[in-house]
C-alpha cells in the first residue's frame, strides 16, 4: 500500500561533503529535508520508490535500475566521502514491470551488464541520492530502495504509471512510499544554470498553489510550452507520484521553499487518506473523446497521411485512396509529413519539390518514411499509432532572397552551398528569430561558419 508521497528537491550542493560552506545558503531546504524525513519516518515504509529525471530518461519507455544491491556517490560533485548502498526492491520491481507492461507502458531492467552494453548508468544518480541521504538517515530501519528513471511520456501514461506502483505495492502487501525528485525552475536568476525568466518564478508559485490545494487536474493541465520555459526538471515526477494516490483523497503539506542559487527547491509531503472517485478512469474517458475529436476534424491531407500510417504500420500495405480525398490526385507539390507523439516529434520527412505523380502520392510517401525511416527515431510500432497525431506542409514555389527577407513565422527557408542543403520549415515552436531559423538550417545542411551559401525562401500551406 502506499503510506505516504512526496516531492523533495535534489540539489547536490546541500550535502555536506559536496557544498562544504555553501550548504548554509541553502539552510531552508535543509530542514525541509529533515522534517520531510521525520514525517515520512512516521508512516513506516518498507520501500521508496524515488522518480528522478536524472537516470536512464527515455523518450518512449521507463527504466528501472535492476541490480540487487544498489551503489551511488557523489564524487562527479567533488566529495571525497563515503558512498551510498541500498537494497533493490527486487520483488516490487518485477511486479511493477510486469503491471506496466499490461497497461501499454514499456518498462525496462538496467543492470550492470545491460548499462555497460548500451552505454547507460547502472549507478545512482543525484536525483536519488539527495534525498535518500536525508531520508534514510531519519528511518529507524534499512529501508528498500528502487530507483525509477521517469521517461518523456504523456501525462496519462506517466499517471498510469503512479497508479501501477499503486497496485504492485497493494498486490504485495509492502508499506510503499513514493518520492518525487525534481526541482523546481532553473531561471530564477540569472546567474542561476540558465538565463532569468520571469516566467520561471510564476511557474514555481503556481506549482506550489496546486500541490498545497490538492489540485491534481489543474497540475496535469500545464501547458508543455510553460515547463520549456521554466527550464525545470521535477514535472513528471510529480505526475508519476499523483498517479500513486489514484483514488484516494490526500493532506497536502508544504515544508520549504526557496530558490537561492538561482533554482527553485520545493520540499512537500501528502498524506493519503480515505477512498476518493479514480481520476485515473476519467482521465482514459477524455483522452478517447479527444483522439475521436481529432478524427473527426482531419483535413483531407491529413487523414490520408494517417490511413497511409496506419495501414502500412498496421499491415503493411498502402490502401486505396477514397473517393471523397480524389482532389489529392489533381496536385502536384513538395511535401514534409510531420508525426508527433505526446508533444515530441516522432518523425518528419519531406520533399522541397514533387517527385511523384500526385499530391496523394507524394504524402504517402513522405508519411510512411517519417514514420519508418527517420533515422532520428525507431520505426514506429503498432501500439503507437493511436498517439499519433500529424501535420502536413504542403510547400510553394521556393524563391531567391536576403536575410532580411525572411520572417520565420510566415516562411520557410532553404540554405544551400554547391553540395549541402539544409531546410527549415516555418512557424515552429522555440524558433522566433531569423538568426534560429538560420543557425537551424545551416546545422541541418552541415554548412559551417565561414562558408558561403544561399538563402530561398517558400510558403506553405500547413494542414493539422
Amino acid at each position: 500500500m502506499i503510506v505516504y508521497t512526496a516531492l523533495a528537491p535534489h540539489p547536490p550542493v546541500i550535502i555536506p561533503s559536496v557544498g562544504g560552506g555553501r550548504v548554509s545558503g541553502a539552510e531552508s531546504t535543509v530542514q525541509g529535508m529533515k522534517a520531510l524525513a521525520r514525517e515520512l519516518s512516521y508512516a513506516a515504509p518498507e520501500t521508496l520508490v524515488v522518480l528522478t529525471p536524472h537516470g536512464n530518461v527515455f523518450a518512449d519507455c521507463i527504466s528501472c535500475l535492476g541490480e540487487n544491491d544498489l551503489y551511488g556517490d557523489f564524487k562527479a560533485f567533488g566529495s571525497q566521502g563515503p558512498g551510498y548502498s541500498y537494497k533493490n526492491d527486487r520483488g516490487l520491481l518485477v511486479e511493477i514491470a510486469k503491471r506496466a507492461t499490461s497497461a501499454g507502458i514499456d518498462f525496462i531492467s538496467v543492470d550492470h551488464n545491460c548499462a555497460l552494453n548500451n552505454q547507460l548508468q547502472a549507478k545512482l544518480d543525484h536525483g536519488v541520492l539527495v534525498p535518500m541521504h536525508y531520508l534514510a538517515a531519519e528511518l529507524p530501519y534499512p529501508v528498500q530502495l528502487l530507483a525509477v528513471s521517469i521517461g518523456f511520456l504523456s501525462n496519462l501514461e506517466l499517471y498510469t504509471l503512479g497508479r501501477v506502483v499503486q497496485e504492485a505495492a497493494l498486490a504485495l502487501g509492502r508499506r510503499v512510499a513514493v518520492i518525487a525528485s525534481g526541482d523546481m525552475s532553473h531561471r530564477l536568476k540569472d546567474d542561476g544554470p540558465y538565463d532569468y525568466h520571469p516566467e520561471g518564478e510564476a511557474y514555481d508559485l503556481k506549482i506550489k498553489e496546486l500541490l498545497w490545494a490538492g489540485d491534481v487536474r489543474g497540475i496535469l493541465s500545464i501547458p508543455p510550452r510553460w515547463l520549456e520555459v521554466a527550464g525545470e526538471c521535477g514535472y513528471r515526477s510529480i505526475v508519476i507520484m499523483l498517479g500513486a494516490l489514484d483514488g484516494m483523497n490526500f493532506k497536502s503539506q508544504i515544508f520549504s521553499y526557496e530558490g537561492p542559487f538561482g533554482v527553485g527547491y520545493l520540499i512537500a509531503g501528502f498524506q493519503p487518506g480515505e477512498s476518493a472517485p479514480s481520476l485515473w478512469e476519467e482521465l482514459k474517458q477524455e483522452a478517447r473523446q479527444e483522439l475521436e475529436k481529432q478524427r473527426n476534424t482531419e483535413s483531407e491531407p491529413v487523414q490520408w497521411a494517417r490511413m497511409v500510417v496506419e495501414n502500412y504500420i498496421g499491415e503493411g500495405k498502402i490502401p486505396e485512396l477514397p473517393p471523397e480525398l480524389a482532389s489529392l490526385n489533381r496536385q502536384k507539390a513538395g511535401v514534409f509529413v510531420s508525426l508527433k507523439k505526446n508533444d515530441q516529434l516522432r518523425g518528419c520527412i519531406g520533399t522541397i519539390l514533387p517527385v511523384y505523380e500526385s499530391l496523394a502520392q507524394e504524402i504517402a510517401a513522405n508519411a510512411i518514411s517519417s514514420a519508418t525511416r527517420d533515422i532520428r527515431f525507431f520505426p514506429v510500432e503498432n501500439k503507437e499509432l493511436e498517439q499519433l497525431s500529424y501535420s502536413v506542409d504542403i510547400l510553394g514555389q521556393a524563391e531567391a532572397c536576403h536575410r532580411e527577407d525572411l520572417d520565420p513565422a510566415r516562411y520557410g527557408v532553404i540554405v544551400s552551398t554547391r553540395d549541402k542543403r539544409g531546410l527549415l520549415l516555418p512557424d515552429l515552436e522555440g524558433v522566433d528569430t531569423v538568426e534560429e531559423q538560420l543557425q537551424i538550417a545551416l546545422d541541418k545542411g552541415g554548412i559551417k561558419p565561414g562558408e558561403k551559401y544561399k538563402i530561398e525562401r517558400f510558403e506553405v500551406k500547413r494542414y493539422r
